[in-house]
C-alpha cells in the first residue's frame, strides 16, 4: 500500500547561492544534465527558424519564471481595497510585468480563474475574461511567454485549493467543490477549456494550458491512502484520471498545437505523479508542484524553525532525517521514474518557500539545480504586484522583502539573488520568433 501519511493533511497555502553558473543554453541546444541525476528523455531537436511551442518543453530548460496570481474579488470578503476594485485581483500593471522581465525571467504562469462561472448556468464570465485579456496584453508587451493555469471553473471555486481556511478567513459558502460529483459541471469544464483554446489558440506568447491547478479530490473525500482511494473512487467523478481526458479531447477539437500541462491528484504532489494517466497526445507535458518538505517550506515566522540543510522530521512520522540535496534528489525520483517509463516531458510550474525560513536560498538553489539537471521548465510562487494593500497583509512568499518577517519593503537579499541568477540563464523570448 502506498501511504500518503499526514504529510498531506495540509493543503498548500497559496497567499503567498553564489558560485559559477553552468553555461547558458538555448532552445536549440539541450541543457547539460547533472551527472548524479536521471537524464530527461530525448526528444527531437528543433530546426531553426521554425517555432514549435512543444519544443520549449522538450529540449532542455528553456522557460524560467514566476507565477502571476489572480482570483475573483469578493467585496464581502476582501473589502474595498485588498484585492482591488476589478472583477479579479490583485491588480497588476505593466510596470509589474516589465519588472519581472527585467530580472531575466521569460515565463509567467498565470494562475487564474477559468473563463466560465463557478455557479450554474455555466457561462462566460465577462469580467474574468477581460482581466485575462489585459494580463496577456501586458505580458506580451513585456516579452514574456505565458501558460494559462486554471484555478477555478464550473463547480470549483478558487477556495477549494485553500479549503482549510473555510469558516476561518472566508465563509464556507465560498467553498465550491461540486465538480467532483456533478457530471454537468465536469462537462462544462471541458466546454470552458474548448472555448478558451479557441479564443487564444493563435496568441503567440501562450505556450501552454494547465487544465486544473492542483486537483484535490483525495483531500475532499478524506482519503490518505492512494490505493484505497482508487479502489473506492476510481472511474467516478472524484477520479481526475477519469475525466480530464475529456478536456484534452475538447481542446484538441479546436487547437491541435498548444501544449497541455496536466498535474496529478493531491495538489499535483510529486508522490502522486506516478498515478497520473498518460494520454495519447504528444504535445502534453506532465507537471508537479514542489513545496516539499512542507514542514520546512511553509514554516510560521513565530515558530522555532527547521533549517536547510538540516536534520528534522520532514513528514510528520516522528522520525528525523537528513534533509538536504540528496533528500530532494530522492523525492524527485518519483518524477524521474514516471518520465522514463512513459517517455514524456516534465515541468514544475509552482515551486517556492516562505521568505523567512533559514537556508531558503540554499534550498531553492539546490531545488532549481535539480530541475535544470532534468531539463525541465519551472516557475516560482510568486511574483507580487506593486499593490500596497496586499503588501500590507500578504507577504509570505514576497521574496523582495527579504528574510525579516517584519520588513515590508524591498531589500537586497540572498533568496532574490538565487532566483535572478537562474533567470539570467534564459536566452529566448517571444520576440525572437516574430
Amino acid at each position: 500500500m502506498k501511504k500518503l501519511g499526514i504529510l498531506f493533511l495540509l493543503a498548500f497555502f497559496v497567499t503567498n547561492c553564489s558560485g559559477d553558473m553552468e553555461p547558458e543554453t538555448s532552445l536549440f541546444e539541450p541543457a547539460p544534465a547533472d551527472a548524479t541525476s536521471t537524464a530527461p528523455p530525448t526528444f527531437p531537436a528543433m530546426d531553426a527558424p521554425t517555432f514549435d511551442k512543444i519544443l520549449l518543453w522538450t529540449n532542455g530548460t528553456q522557460l524560467r519564471g514566476a507565477n502571476i496570481y489572480m482570483r475573483r474579488v469578493y467585496p464581502e470578503l476582501d473589502g474595498p481595497k485588498f484585492m482591488g476594485a476589478g472583477a479579479t485581483g490583485p491588480p497588476y500593471t505593466q510596470a509589474d510585468f516589465d519588472a519581472l522581465a527585467a530580472t531575466g525571467a521569460n515565463y509567467a504562469n498565470f494562475s487564474v480563474p477559468g473563463l466560465f462561472t463557478v455557479h450554474p448556468p455555466y457561462i462566460v464570465d465577462e469580467g474574468v475574461q477581460a482581466a485575462l485579456d489585459e494580463l496577456l496584453a501586458m505580458a506580451e508587451k513585456a516579452d514574456l511567454f505565458v501558460v494559462i493555469s486554471v484555478r477555478a471553473g464550473p463547480g470549483r471555486s478558487e477556495f477549494s485549493i485553500l479549503r482549510d481556511g473555510a469558516g476561518i478567513w472566508f465563509d464556507e459558502e465560498l467553498l465550491i467543490e461540486s465538480v467532483w460529483e456533478d457530471e454537468t459541471a465536469r462537462a462544462a469544464w471541458a466546454e470552458m477549456w474548448q472555448y478558451t483554446a479557441e479564443r487564444y489558440r493563435d496568441h503567440s506568447i501562450i505556450v501552454g494550458y494547465d487544465l486544473m491547478v492542483e486537483p484535490n479530490a483525495l483531500e475532499i473525500v478524506g482519503s490518505w491512502d492512494e490505493d484505497e482511494f482508487y479502489a473506492e473512487y476510481g472511474n467516478t467523478g472524484y477520479d481526475w484520471n477519469f475525466w480530464f481526458p475529456d478536456i484534452v479531447d475538447a481542446i484538441r477539437e479546436v487547437d491541435q498545437e498548444t501544449p497541455l500541462l496536466i498535474g496529478s491528484e493531491f495538489y499535483s504532489s510529486v508522490e502522486l505523479l506516478p498515478s497520473l494517466k498518460v494520454v495519447d497526445d504528444e504535445r502534453t507535458v506532465y507537471i508537479f508542484h514542489q513545496y516539499a518538505p512542507y514542514v520546512y517550506t511553509h514554516q510560521d515566522a513565530d515558530d522555532e524553525m527547521n533549517v536547510y540543510p538540516g536534520y528534522f522530521d520532514a513528514n510528520w512520522d516522528e522520525e528525523p532525517e537528513d534533509v538536504n540535496r540528496a533528500w530532494l534528489e530522492e523525492k524527485f525520483s518519483f518524477a524521474d521514474d514516471f518520465s522514463a517509463e512513459h517517455g514524456v516531458p516534465l515541468a514544475v510550474n509552482e515551486s517556492g518557500v516562505v521568505r523567512w525560513v533559514p537556508g531558503a536560498d540554499i534550498f531553492m538553489r539546490d531545488t532549481w539545480d535539480l530541475f535544470e539537471a532534468r531539463g525541465i521548465n519551472y516557475a516560482v510562487w510568486m511574483w507580487y504586484p506593486d499593490w500596497e494593500p496586499m503588501a500590507e497583509e500578504d507577504d509570505t512568499f514576497n521574496f523582495h522583502f527579504g528574510p525579516d518577517p517584519h520588513n515590508f519593503s524591498n531589500v537586497p537579499n540572498a533568496l532574490q539573488n538565487v532566483y535572478e541568477s537562474f533567470w539570467a540563464r534564459n536566452t529566448i523570448r517571444p520576440s525572437d520568433f516574430e
